[in-house]
């Protein structure tokens, strides 16, 4: 257990988790912003219309609650493990498993309750399968082995530690880094074509503050970039990010064709500001609240959630960008967005329903068609950057 787990864990176990926000009287004559801190110990600066939504985000984080533990007395507490619909079961069992399927599918879309998130990734991320293939004191091994070990990861490493959250209540203390840098040692150590890359930092650390133990964020680290994410997305020249960034551009002009044409026109690369969408998961854009909920989709759904949300955030400010004609005023517009997106739900509801369908084949089928221009682009960069070292010599 970490140093703010005790304190969180008994807040987890009780309502208290989920505080009611009441701004003085003087904030709310003045519509002053105010400061709170929320569930997961981030400092949040809002308006009183923002605490107003997150108290209403909250009363329905408490509404599914009941629905999630009201599941678990039915039908057993692991009943969200039996939703494999398999040809050789039995028809009343695969009915069964096929309603399980459907009703879980709802229930994470409507987010899954904090006290419950931790064993609910863990399951169905694949998480704990991928831990029970190895050695049960596996992780401990590997810190003890790589532990005074230096290496160009490691020390980038250590460098971000202090940048990761500053002023967290856990995280920016000695106990928090030292117990993210093991993860990410340790990760760097378990691939070494990944390594460590900047983005990780954050991941890692949200990682942490959710499950409740430090092996089993590793554990939730390593199913994500193994399982769930695109590979290469974290290697050295960042290959896989730069397909994700091609595939987003062409869903963007598909799903958004009005933004995109307008976009282009003022030639405003939608990589400034999703690239970090995409490396960080959304974890240094969104509230913590926000994205954790976009993370409960992300773990069941797989990698095609973050181009919903992506999209999603552009089509929620379709017409205030519209009208902007400065590419720093797109750029302000789009992060005053996802910093105030305290309402999961609006999000959510716009990346699904207004968006529209986008299956797994179909995206698979758009990086192949990306990979061959990303590679030859890289390639490029890397003769022109080895000649310019020669120069030199």
């Amino acid at each position: 257990m970490y140093g703010i787990q005790s304190r969180r864990d008994l807040a987890l176990e009780t309502q208290a988790q989920i505080p009611i926000l009441r701004p003085s009287i003087h904030a709310r004559r003045a519509n002053l912003t105010v400061k709170f801190q929320d569930i997961y110990g981030f400092t949040v600066e809002g308006n009183v219309d923002d605490v107003n939504v997150l108290n209403e985000v909250r009363e329905k984080v408490r509404q599914q609650g009941r629905v999630w533990w009201s599941m678990e007395a039915s039908k057993g507490a692991n009943w969200y493990l039996q939703t494999h619909v398999s040809s050789t079961l039995k028809s009343s069992l695969k009915f069964s498993a096929l309603a399980n399927a459907i009703t879980l599918k709802r229930l994470i879309r409507k987010g899954i309750p904090p006290v419950l998130r931790p064993k609910v990734w863990f399951s169905l991320s694949g998480a704990a399968k991928k831990k029970s293939t190895v050695p049960e004191s596996y992780y401990n091994d590997l810190t003890k082995a790589v532990e005074g070990k230096v290496t160009p990861a490691t020390r980038q490493i250590d460098h971000d530690l202090p940048r990761t959250f500053p002023g967290h209540t856990w995280l920016d203390t000695p106990e928090g880094q030292g117990a993210l840098r093991r993860v990410l040692v340790g990760y760097s150590f378990r691939d070494s074509d990944v390594g460590y890359c900047q983005g990780l930092n954050y991941v890692a650390a949200l990682l942490l503050l959710v499950m409740k133990t430090e092996e089993d964020a590793f554990w939730m680290l390593a199913v994500l970039l193994e399982n769930v994410l695109v590979s290469d997305c974290y290697t050295n020249n960042l290959s896989g990010c730069h397909v994700e960034q091609r595939v987003f551009k062409d869903l963007l002009i598909k799903k958004c064709p009005r933004i995109a044409a307008h976009l282009e026109a003022l030639e405003f690369d939608v990589s400034l500001v999703a690239t970090e969408w995409f490396l960080c998961l959304f974890s240094k854009s969104l509230p913590s609240e926000t994205t954790l909920r976009v993370w409960d989709v992300l773990f069941y759904d797989g990698a095609k959630v973050l181009f919903h949300v992506a999209l999603a955030i552009f089509k929620m400010k379709e017409e205030e960008l519209l009208i902007s004609q400065q590419v720093g005023d797109i750029i302000d517009i789009l992060q005053k967005t996802t910093h105030h997106l305290f309402d999961p739900d609006e999000l959510l509801t716009v990346a699904f329903d207004k968006i529209g369908s986008m299956t797994t084949t179909t995206i698979s089928k758009e990086r192949k068609k990306q990979e061959p221009a990303v590679m030859a682009e890289l390639d490029q960069r890397l003769r022109r950057l080895n000649s310019l070292n020669e120069e030199d010599k």
